[in-house]
C-alpha cells in the first residue's frame, strides 16, 4: 500500500498563518475540517501549506493525502475508487466503504478533498450517495477529513472555518512577489483595495503586469480602462473561468433562467441588495429569501450588515455592461425613484418612511451617478437626484458625487435650479456657507427665468439665511422683505410665517431690536390659529433675546417661557436645550442663581446627544463659576469644554474657553471673560 503523496505546497501564502495554525492544531486533534469560500480566495493553497506543515508531517508521516474531486464524474463509483487508488488501499472498484474500511482503519491519515463542491452539490448526480460516504469517512477516528468547497453543503460534525479575503499586507505580498518591476505605490494599494484583496484576482493581476512588464501607471491605466477584464493570463488562467465554474453549479442552474440577472442587480449596487426591503424592490422576484440564501451558500454572495453583496471581483464581472438593456435592474430603478418621490419632510405622516435612505444611500448615489450619465436628459432621473439629497439633508446630511454632474446641466434644462436648491443644502448642513450662497444666487436667477415665484421666494429666503450666517445681515434684509412680499401676494401664510421669523433674526443680530420685535410679533400673530411648533418656538424664544437686549426682562421670562412649553409639547429638544440656555443666562444676570443653575442643569439633560451643545452649556457653567471665584471649577470646565469645541471647529467658542483658562491661572485678574449669546 503505497498512494499517492500530495501535490507540492504553494511558494507562498501570505497572511494565512493564524488560520492555519488553527487548522493545524483541529488536525492534530483529529477534528474534521471544512474550508468553505469563494473561488479563488485560496482555499487550495491553505490546504496544501497545511498537508505540507512541520507538525502535520510529524503527526501524520507519508499519510497524507489529497484528492482533486473535479477530477472525475461526480459518482459515488469513481469517488471511491479514487479513493481507495490516492489513499493506498488497493481496492479495485469498491461499491462502498466497507471495502476500504481495513485499510483506512489501519493508521493515522489527514485527508483533503479539495474542490468538494463537484461532488457535494446537492442537485448533482450521485451527490446524496457521495456525500454519505464523505460523512462516514469524517467520523472515522483515526481520520483528519479536511474539506475544500463552495458550496456549504458538508458533513455537521466538521469544523466551519470561512476563509476570509487577505489583509492588505498580504495583498502586497502576494502581487509584488511575482510583479516586480516596479517601487511600490499607492496606486497599486487603490488597485488591491478595488480587488477587495482577492487572492486570485491579485496573482492574475501581478502575473499580467510582470508579463507585460507594466509600471505602476501602466497598471493603473489598464485596471481603470478594463477592470476585471484584464485578469486573464498568457496560459488561459482567468477570474472569468472561477466565476463561470461557480455558476455551472447544479444548484445555481437550479435556481431558474433568470437568476444571472437577480446577481447582476446584486452585482451592480455596492452595497448589494437589502434582504428587509425584498417586498418592494424585488417584488416580481419569487422565493427571493431562498435564493439569496442559495447565493450564500454558493459563496457567490455574503451578508453584511443586513445586505447581500459579493466580492468586488465578481461584483465588477457579474454587473450588467449596459444597466439599460437589463430588466431587473431597470425595475429596481423604478422602485427606487418611486421611494424617493415620497415627499420627506418633518411636517408630512410620511416623514419617519423616508428613513430608509439612511441605510442605501450608497445604492441611490451610485444608481443616480449611472443614470446621470447614460440617461442625461431624462427629466425623471435629475428629479430623482433632487429628492435623493432632499431626504440626505433630512435624514444624512453629507456632500454627494453627484455635484459636478449638476452643475454641468444645460441652465434650461426644467429639473437644474431644483436639484442646485437642494445641492445648496447639503453645502450648508456641512458648514459650507460660501458654497451655498454661491449656488442659491444661480438657482435664483434660473427660477427667475422660468417665473416660479413660489422657488423664487423659496430660494430668496434661504439665500437671506446663508447672508446672516455670514454676517451680511443689510443683503439678508433684502433678500427676506423681497420673500415676504411674494409670499404676501401669493396669500401664502406659512411662507410669510418663515420669512417674517427669518427677518426677524436678521433685524436682531443687526442691532436693530425694535424692527426685529415688529417682525417676530407679525409672526407670531399669524401662527395664533395654529401652525408649525418650530416656528412659533422660535420666533417666541426671539422675542425673549430681543427684549432681554432691550433690559425688559419680565417679559424676556414670559416669552421664553411659552416657548419652552411649546418646545417641551412637541418635543424639539434643540429648542429646549437653546430656551434653557437663554434663560439661564438671563436668570443669572438678574442674581437669581438657584434658577439659574436649575436652568442650565436642564439644558445639559437635552445635550446627553450633542456634544456641542453640551460643550456650550458647560462653559456657561464655568462662566458662572468664573465670577462667583470658583476658579479651578471654572478652568476645569473650560478645559472640558476647549476639546469639544476644537473638535467642531467652533473657533469663536474656543476663544472664550482660552480666555477664561487664561484669567482663571491668573487668580481671576486677568482679561474681561464674557458669555455668548
Amino acid at each position: 500500500m503505497f498512494g499517492e503523496p500530495p501535490p507540492s505546497p504553494p511558494r507562498a501564502c501570505f497572511g494565512r498563518g493564524e488560520l492555519i495554525d488553527k487548522i493545524v492544531g483541529l488536525a492534530e486533534g483529529f477534528t474534521p475540517i471544512a474550508l468553505i469560500g469563494a473561488g479563488g480566495i485560496g482555499k487550495t493553497s491553505i490546504a496544501l501549506t497545511v498537508l505540507h506543515h512541520d507538525r502535520i508531517k510529524e503527526r501524520f508521516g507519508d499519510n497524507r493525502r489529497f484528492i482533486r474531486c473535479d477530477q472525475f464524474p461526480a459518482s459515488r463509483t469513481h469517488f471511491l475508487a479514487q479513493l481507495s487508488k490516492v489513499t493506498g488501499a488497493g481496492v479495485e472498484n469498491p461499491e462502498d466503504l466497507t471495502a476500504l474500511r481495513s485499510s483506512l482503519s489501519s493508521r493515522d491519515m489527514i485527508l483533503v478533498l479539495d474542490n468538494a463542491e463537484s461532488v457535494l452539490d446537492p442537485q448533482g448526480t450521485g451527490a446524496r450517495e457521495i456525500y454519505a460516504v464523505v460523512e462516514e469517512l469524517s467520523h472515522l477516528t483515526n481520520i483528519c477529513l479536511c474539506i475544500t468547497s463552495r458550496i456549504s453543503t458538508i458533513p455537521p460534525d466538521c469544523e466551519t472555518l470561512d476563509v476570509p479575503t487577505l489583509s492588505i499586507e498580504a495583498a502586497r505580498d502576494t502581487l509584488y512577489r511575482i510583479y516586480k518591476n516596479s517601487e511600490r505605490s499607492d496606486l497599486v494599494d487603490r488597485i488591491l483595495g478595488q480587488l477587495d484583496f482577492h487572492p486570485l484576482s491579485i496573482t492574475l493581476l501581478a502575473t499580467v503586469a510582470h508579463h507585460n512588464k507594466w509600471n505602476n501607471g501602466r497598471l493603473a491605466k489598464e485596471w481603470d480602462t478594463h477592470r476585471t477584464r484584464v485578469l486573464r493570463t498568457d496560459h488561459n488562467k482567468s477570474l472569468a473561468a472561477t466565476i463561470e465554474l461557480s455558476l455551472a453549479s447544479p444548484t445555481f442552474r437550479e435556481l431558474g433562467p433568470n437568476v444571472r440577472d437577480l446577481l447582476g442587480v446584486i452585482a451592480f449596487f455596492p452595497q448589494g441588495i437589502n434582504e428587509d426591503n425584498l417586498d418592494w424592490l424585488l417584488p416580481a422576484t419569487p422565493n427571493g429569501l431562498n435564493t439569496f440564501d442559495k447565493f450564500c451558500a454558493l459563496s457567490l454572495t455574503h451578508r453584511t450588515n443586513g445586505f447581500i453583496t459579493m466580492l468586488a471581483p465578481l461584483r465588477d464581472y457579474l454587473r450588467p455592461r449596459d444597466p439599460k438593456s437589463s430588466p431587473l435592474l431597470c425595475m429596481t430603478k423604478e422602485r427606487y425613484f418611486s421611494k424617493l418621490s415620497v415627499f420627506a419632510n418633518p411636517d408630512q405622516a410620511c416623514f419617519e418612511e423616508s428613513r430608509w435612505i439612511q441605510s442605501e444611500d450608497g445604492n441611490v448615489e451610485h444608481l443616480l451617478d449611472i443614470f446621470t450619465t447614460i440617461d442625461a436628459t431624462s427629466g425623471e432621473v435629475w428629479d430623482a437626484c433632487a429628492h435623493f439629497m432632499e431626504h440626505l439633508y433630512w435624514h444624512k446630511k453629507r456632500l454627494v458625487i453627484l455635484g459636478p454632474r449638476i452643475e454641468r446641466v444645460p441652465d434650461d434644462h426644467p429639473s437644474k435650479p431644483e436639484c442646485l436648491f437642494q445641492l445648496s443644502r447639503l453645502f450648508r448642513s456641512v458648514g459650507n456657507v460660501v458654497g451655498s450662497r454661491q449656488l442659491l444666487i444661480r438657482t435664483l436667477g434660473l427660477w427667475r427665468e422660468q417665473g416660479d415665484d413660489l422657488r423664487v421666494a423659496d430660494t430668496l429666503k434661504l439665500l437671506s439665511d446663508t447672508s446672516r450666517a455670514l454676517g451680511l445681515y443689510k443683503e439678508g434684509v433684502l433678500q427676506a422683505i423681497e420673500a415676504l412680499g411674494i409670499h404676501q401676494r401669493l396669500n401664502d401664510v406659512p411662507g410669510q410665517v418663515l420669512c417674517l421669523q427669518g427677518l426677524g433674526w436678521l433685524l436682531h443680530d443687526d442691532n436693530e431690536p425694535d424692527a426685529a420685535k415688529e417682525a417676530a410679533l407679525g409672526a407670531v400673530k399669524l401662527l395664533s390659529g395654529g401652525g408649525d411648533p418650530f416656528l412659533a418656538c422660535d420666533c417666541h424664544r426671539l422675542l425673549g433675546l430681543i427684549y432681554r437686549s432691550k433690559g425688559e426682562a419680565e417679559k424676556a421670562i414670559d416669552h421664553f417661557k411659552i416657548a419652552f412649553i411649546i418646545a417641551s409639547s412637541y418635543s424639539l429638544r434643540d429648542l429646549v436645550f437653546w430656551v434653557d440656555y437663554h434663560l439661564a443666562e438671563l436668570l443669572f444676570k438678574e442674581g437669581r442663581f438657584d434658577c439659574a443653575y436649575s436652568a442650565i442643569e436642564h439644558a445639559k439633560s437635552q445635550a446627553i446627544d450633542n456634544p456641542y451643545f453640551m460643550a456650550r452649556a458647560v462653559i456657561l457653567q464655568a462662566l458662572f463659576w468664573y465670577q462667583q471665584r470658583r476658579l479651578e471649577e471654572a478652568r476645569s470646565g473650560a478645559l472640558r469644554a476647549a476639546d469639544v469645541f476644537e473638535r467642531f471647529g467652533a473657533t469663536d467658542d474656543l476663544e472664550v474657553c482660552k480666555a477664561l483658562v487664561r484669567s482663571a491661572d491668573l487668580g481671576g485678574n486677568g482679561e474681561s471673560v464674557i458669555s455668548g449669546g
